[in-house]
């Protein structure tokens, strides 16, 4: 079965944690061999950034001492042969210029995620 993961919340559950929960979480199925590829969507698509930065992360008086970091996760996720897509309409929205986009992100234009969708089993939205 192949997955398409949609992840479209940043920053889900990084006070608590070191990882964002659904990037993890996608490690972990990758571990035990699904077939699953993650595509950053809406906010979500800062991630795929270059240089993220997440050292000074509050949420209101409380501060991550152990922050996420989400490219170092991201370049590990293609490093296991998994894709992360992006979507572009995503980063222009959110003010990234496509040459700031990590290496390996595959851009993926509004109009032709549908057919991204088809070339999946099942697709997650986070």
């Amino acid at each position: 079965m192949k997955v398409l993961s949609i992840i479209s919340t940043p920053w889900r559950a990084t006070l608590e944690e070191q990882d964002d929960t659904i990037i993890w979480l996608m490690h972990a199925i990758a571990d035990v061999g699904a077939e699953v590829d993650v595509i950053l969507y809406g906010d979500a698509a800062g991630y795929g950034a270059k240089g993220l930065d997440a050292r000074g992360l509050t949420f209101g008086q409380t501060s991550q001492s152990n922050p996420p970091d989400i490219n170092r996760d991201l370049i590990n996720f293609l490093k296991r042969g998994r894709k992360v897509f992006i979507c572009e309409k995503s980063l222009s929205h959110l003010g990234i210029h496509k040459d700031s986009v990590l290496p390996g992100l595959e851009l993926v234009s509004k109009d032709k995620l549908v057919q991204l969708f088809d070339r999946y089993d099942k697709v997650w939205h986070w």
